[in-house]
């Protein structure tokens, strides 16, 4: 049962940490109306669990956990749903990109399945280890190596960028 102090203390923790949020999930889904929609369902869930959620040290964590998994039930229903068309559709503009690289990045980014682009979000924008990102993905320290080195192959291509010589 929420009280007005457990209320209190949501606002403020979706105040103080819903804009870097909200930057996470807009790298998992690519689009920033997505990324609204996504970050307020996981704070919806957030909300509802708040006072079994005992470490609000791992707040974050929960909210990330929670974004890639809707993220990735939204996809999978999407896939079901997503017919090929004569036309292609236009391609939304972003206002956000600042320059044509940050705009190839995250194009490139759109492009990749989303296990590889949550590990790249999570790997990259939010600094996270391999184990802390098996962890919030549900799959193990090998598997997170694998995405994330086949996701910057597939990103190196994309971005035509030369692979970077392996640190000893």
């Amino acid at each position: 049962m929420h009280t007005a102090r457990t209320d209190e203390e949501f606002r403020e923790y979706v105040r103080s940490r819903g804009p870097a949020l909200l930057r996470v999930a807009h790298q998992l889904t690519g689009h920033p109306c997505d990324a609204e929609d996504l970050l307020q369902t996981a704070l919806a869930k957030t909300y509802l669990a708040w006072d079994r959620i005992k470490d609000r040290a791992a707040l974050d964590g929960y909210v990330r956990r929670t974004m890639v998994n809707i993220n990735i039930s939204q996809w999978r229903q999407r896939k079901l749903e997503e017919f090929p068309a004569d036309e292609l559709p236009e391609i939304p503009v972003s206002f956000e990109a600042s320059s044509e690289r940050e705009e190839s990045l995250e194009q490139a980014l759109n492009g990749l399945p989303a296990r590889m682009r949550a590990a790249i979000v999570l790997r990259y924008y939010e600094d996270m280890s391999e184990p802390e990102i098996a962890r919030a993905l549900g799959i193990s320290v090998g598997t997170v190596k694998s995405t994330v080195s086949r996701a910057m192959a597939k990103l190196r291509g994309e971005l035509s960028v030369p692979a970077q010589p392996r640190r000893r």
